[in-house]
């Protein structure tokens, strides 16, 4: 059994109670082929603080030090009244202790939609898909198409995260990370947060090497992180040694202060339950200093979402 960690950051995870608000992938429009894992049955339910709290008591020994929730594709005239709960949320469990809110970048409101969500003390971030492409193969004909990472109202929108100091949260196939990292290049001062280690869902030779160019152009730009989270393959049961390898080429073109540690729940776990992850995390980080592989489990996440309280529950 590796060495856990006394403290954890968790970067990423979601919540939701279909009784709140409106979630058409969850209440509406349910198909399986067209979600990234395949069968998401058993997330059409509510989860909520306690639901989350149940998978970190099945982690002994480790302490939940603060999360972070991401945005969980909310009917998205509903983004403002996401926060508003999550708010809720954290004043009755103590949690989430930083909000990554949902903005439309195409949106005509766009800056007064943001200074609605920083009127919120817990958003600290955005999240805002672009348009991308179902394959490789289908990238030509979309480049360049309204909504793209080439829109020039897209890249606006990453301008205005920055002048109003937000972060962005990055979720794009690896075969669009080249693409973010065009983009993210024309806005120097936005800090930016790639989700799900770049989603390496391809794990032959040259998926990865695709995938690693991709992650090598998002590393040499200054201000972008990486959370180590998501290992889950479309069509593929959970592969801790190929996880592991991932973990550790990740960290050796971000290195460990630009890494961070974080769940997906409750996504994840149709891959694989949280006590598998952490230890595959731990595993990959076997070897560090224990102050570089605290760094990557809490410290960094503290730093780059600005989170000045922790879990009270």
């Amino acid at each position: 059994m590796p060495t856990l960690p006394i403290a954890i950051v968790d970067t990423h995870h979601h919540l939701w109670r279909l009784d709140e608000g409106h979630y058409p992938w969850l209440q509406d429009r349910y198909d399986a082929n067209a979600f990234f894992l395949g069968d998401y049955a058993m997330l059409q339910r509510d989860f909520d603080t306690e639901d989350y709290l149940a998978h970190w008591r099945q982690v002994p020994g480790v302490t939940l030090a603060a999360t972070v929730h991401v945005e969980a594709e909310r009917d998205r005239a509903e983004s403002l009244a996401e926060t508003a709960w999550l708010h809720k949320a954290h004043q009755r469990a103590g949690f989430p202790n930083a909000v990554v809110a949902h903005a439309d970048f195409l949106s005509p409101t766009l800056a007064d939609d943001l200074r609605a969500q920083l009127a919120y003390q817990l958003v600290r971030g955005v999240r805002s898909k672009p348009r991308t492409a179902a394959s490789i193969a289908a990238m030509d004909a979309l480049r360049g198409q309204p909504g793209t990472l080439q829109d020039p109202r897209w890249r606006a929108g990453l301008q205005a995260l920055a002048e109003h100091d937000l972060v962005y949260d990055l979720r794009v196939p690896y075969w669009h990370l080249e693409e973010a990292a065009e983009a993210i290049a024309e806005v120097p001062d936005l800090t930016v947060v790639v989700e799900h280690t770049g989603l390496p869902w391809d794990r032959s030779s040259e998926g990865l090497a695709h995938w690693r160019r991709g992650l090598a152009a998002l590393s040499s730009l200054p201000r972008v992180f990486l959370k180590l989270s998501e290992f889950g393959l479309p069509h593929a049961s959970w592969q801790r040694d190929s996880n592991i390898a991932v973990m550790r080429e990740a960290l050796a073109l971000f290195g460990a202060e630009g890494c961070m540690f974080a769940s997906n729940l409750p996504v994840s776990g149709l891959r694989a339950p949280l006590p598998e992850i952490v230890a595959t995390v731990a595993v990959a980080l076997e070897g560090l200093p224990e102050t570089t592989a605290r760094a990557v489990w809490h410290d960094n996440a503290l730093r780059v979402y600005r989170i000045t309280s922790g879990v009270t529950a």
